[in-house]
C-alpha cells in the first residue's frame, strides 16, 4: 500500500507518516503545482492527500484500485469530483477545523474596511492627521447592513461576533428558511436584493457552477459605491479583474481578499495595483491549533480507509455527483 501527500505548507507530515507507517503502507510527499506532477506523484497510490494542487481525471484514473482521496481543507474543488465518482473513489474532506479561525478572519478584515484602518494607517505614515477627511464617510455600525452571500457554519459564526455591535444582517441563501432567518436574527433576501442593500458583501459559499465569477463586472456595478467586499471563500467567485476595475473607478469603495483564482497571487495581477484592497495569502484558516487539528484529523482518515472503514466526512454524494468545479 502506498500513501502521497501531493502538496503541503505545514512545518512537518508526522502524523500522517505515523498513520501510513502504521498500516503498513509507504508513504511519499511532494510539492506538486500542476495536474501534470500530481498525476505522476500519485499514481498507484492507495491514499492521495492534496492541498492546493489539482486532483485532475488523470490523476484520479491513475489510482490504484479501492483508493481514496482527502482533501486538506474546507472545500473541495480542485478534485474533479465527476471523475471520482465515476472511478468509485471516494472524496473526504475536513470542513470543520479552523472554523472559528475563519469566521475570526473573515470579522477582523470586515471592521477594518469599515472603520478605514488601512486609509487612516497609510495617512499617519505620510504625515497626515486628518482623520474626518480620510474617514469619511464612516456611519455606525448600528446604521450598517452585513450582507453574507450562503450561511452555513462559517457565515453564522461571522453572524455571532458580529451582532452584539449592532449590524443589520441580510442573507441571500436557497438552503434557509424563513423560521431559521428569524431565529438567527437575519432576513432573507435574493442574490440581486443582496448585492444592491449591503454595505458588506462577504462571501460564504463554494466555488460551484452556481457561483462562480458571481462577484463581476455587472453585480460590482450594482453594489452602493460605499459598499465593500470580503472574500474569505473561494477565489473563483470572484472576477479579479472586474474587482480591480472597480476599485480603480470608485464603483465600490473597498475590499478584502483572503482566496484568489491563482494561488500564489500572480506578480502581474491587477489586484496588486488596486486601490482600498487588503491582501491576505490565504490565511484566514490558520492557528497553531487549528494546524494540528487538520492534520491529525487527516491522519485519522488515512487510517480509516486503510483499514476498510468509511471516511470521516466524505463530500456530499449530491455533490459529488454533480461533479464539482474544476
Amino acid at each position: 500500500m502506498r500513501v502521497v501527500v501531493t502538496d503541503y505548507t505545514f512545518p512537518a507530515l508526522s502524523a500522517e507518516e505515523a498513520a501510513a507507517r502504521a498500516a503498513g503502507a509507504e508513504f511519499a510527499a511532494f510539492q506538486c503545482r500542476t495536474g501534470e506532477e500530481v498525476a505522476e506523484a500519485v499514481k498507484g497510490a492507495d491514499v492521495a492527500v492534496v492541498q492546493f494542487a489539482p486532483m485532475t481525471r488523470a490523476a484520479i484514473a491513475g489510482l490504484a484500485p479501492n483508493a481514496a482521496v482527502i482533501r486538506y481543507g474546507i472545500g473541495y474543488d480542485n478534485i474533479d469530483l465527476a471523475a471520482a465518482n465515476a472511478h468509485g473513489v471516494p472524496a473526504g474532506y475536513v470542513p470543520d477545523y479552523c472554523l472559528d479561525e475563519v469566521a475570526d478572519h473573515t470579522t477582523a478584515l470586515i471592521l477594518s474596511l469599515l472603520r478605514k484602518i488601512p486609509p487612516l494607517d497609510a495617512s499617519v505614515r505620510r504625515g497626515e492627521w486628518a482623520a474626518v477627511k480620510i474617514a469619511s464617510p464612516l456611519p455606525a455600525y448600528g446604521e450598517t447592513t452585513i450582507g453574507l452571500l450562503g450561511l452555513g457554519q462559517i457565515g453564522r459564526a461571522v453572524v455571532k461576533r458580529l451582532a452584539p455591535s449592532g449590524f443589520r444582517f441580510i442573507v441571500a441563501d436557497p438552503a434557509l428558511d424563513e423560521a431559521t432567518a428569524a431565529g438567527l436574527g437575519v432576513e432573507r433576501v435574493t442574490a440581486d436584493a443582496l448585492v444592491a442593500r449591503a454595505d458588506v458583501l462577504s462571501l460564504h459559499v463554494p466555488a460551484t457552477p452556481e457561483t462562480t465569477g458571481f462577484v463581476n463586472a455587472e453585480r460590482l456595478s450594482r453594489m452602493k459605491r460605499t459598499a465593500v467586499l470580503v472574500n474569505t471563500a473561494r477565489g473563483a467567485l470572484v472576477d479579479e479583474a472586474a474587482l480591480a476595475a472597480a476599485l480603480a473607478s470608485g464603483t465600490i469603495a473597498g475590499a478584502a481578499l483572503d482566496v484568489f483564482t491563482t494561488e500564489p497571487l500572480p506578480a502581474d495581477s491587477p489586484l496588486r495595483d488596486a486601490p482600498n484592497l487588503i491582501l491576505t495569502p490565504h490565511a484566514a484558516w490558520y492557528s497553531d491549533a487549528a494546524i494540528t487539528r487538520l492534520q491529525q484529523l487527516v491522519a485519522d482518515d488515512i487510517a480509516a480507509h486503510l483499514a476498510g472503514r468509511p471516511l470521516r466526512r466524505p463530500v456530499p454524494e449530491s455533490i459529488a455527483a454533480r461533479g464539482g468545479v474544476r
